[in-house]
């Protein structure tokens, strides 16, 4: 009886080999299959909506944000070509400018150098007042000056406030109102360098700022931030900036030039002024014509009848106050 009781125990506690590992997977792959099979139609509903989903609102997405890019691409690259485009204006402005201006100033320069040669070589005032022909602020001044003097001694100056008081003081503000004439003349598009020069530093700087913003936006998109993909967008964009410099600095010093020069004009012709009146002084304001004529007014040839004085008394009163009978 104990004899059969532990021959039975022995079979029982032998243990079964362990199955190769190829057969282990080929079991696993058994079960996983039987239990896909065994799963129910609900849970592949679900497990499809869910691995779909995110899918679904990627691709609604995208469209949207590449258009938001594109937009931001297109703002960016029209800004800074008109930001180039307006810097180039002005660019051109300032030259056009600056060669006009110089032009002038040449001129200038040698039609008073031309015109004070001859006056400061006539004889005497009235032989200056005869020069013709001659161009110039200082011409111009002068020509005003010799005119006022002409209006006021032949007495063709109407009685109004802008000819009272005497000759000098008339003289004086026709002289003066000339010279800010001229003055005017000479600053002539001086305001438009010093804007060009104080602002285009700034609009290249608007410029150089909106094409950063772009480009770091373009490195974002891409996912890359090596130098490669850094430097083109980045550089390009701070051309706009160099060109607003190379356009400030032209106009800059344009505009202090052509200041310069205006002072040395403005200060020969109020010395010119000056001495215009002192000459003037010196011949008592009275300047004759070109031509020569004297200003008389004619007299008229009617006689004038004169009334004899009428006595409204009789012979008695005569003879009372001892009148000869």
């Amino acid at each position: 009886m104990a004899d059969s009781l532990a021959t039975s125990a022995s079979t029982t506690t032998v243990a079964t080999p362990p199955l190769p590992s190829t057969q282990q997977g080929s079991t696993l792959a058994g079960n996983t299959q039987t239990l896909t099979q065994n799963t129910s139609p609900a849970s592949d509903a679900v497990a499809q909506s869910v691995s779909t989903a995110p899918v679904n609102d990627l691709a609604a997405a995208t469209p949207v944000a590449d258009a938001t890019q594109g937009a931001l691409d297109f703002s960016s690259s029209v800004i800074v070509d008109g930001t180039l485009d307006v810097l180039i204006a002005f660019s051109v402005a300032t030259w056009a400018l600056i060669l006009i201006k110089g032009i002038q100033h040449l001129r200038i320069a040698y039609y008073n150098r031309s015109f004070s040669k001859q006056f400061w070589r006539a004889h005497d005032f009235q032989q200056a007042a005869s020069l013709t022909g001659f161009k110039g602020p200082a011409a111009r001044v002068a020509d005003t000056g010799f005119t006022t003097l002409v209006e006021a001694d032949g007495g063709t100056t109407t009685h109004d406030l802008e000819h009272t008081g005497d000759r000098q003081e008339l003289l004086d503000r026709r002289l003066r109102q000339q010279m800010q004439k001229e003055r005017g003349s000479l600053e002539s598009g001086l305001a438009i360098l010093a804007t060009i020069g104080s602002i285009s530093p700034f609009v290249g700087l608007f410029g150089t700022v909106w094409g950063i913003m772009g480009a770091l936006t373009s490195i974002s998109k891409s996912g890359s931030a090596s130098l490669e993909v850094v430097a083109g967008p980045i550089g390009e964009a701070l051309i706009a900036t160099a060109v607003g410099i190379a356009v400030a600095v032209p106009a800059v010093i344009g505009y202090n030039f052509f200041i310069r020069r205006n002072k040395v004009i403005w200060a020969y012709l109020d010395d010119f002024a000056i001495d215009f009146v002192h000459l003037a002084l010196k011949t008592s304001f009275i300047i004759k014509r070109p031509n020569g004529e004297v200003n008389i007014k004619p007299v008229s040839s009617e006689t004038v009848p004169v009334k004899k004085p009428v006595i409204n008394a009789t012979h008695d009163e005569l003879h009372a106050k001892g009148a000869p009978a």
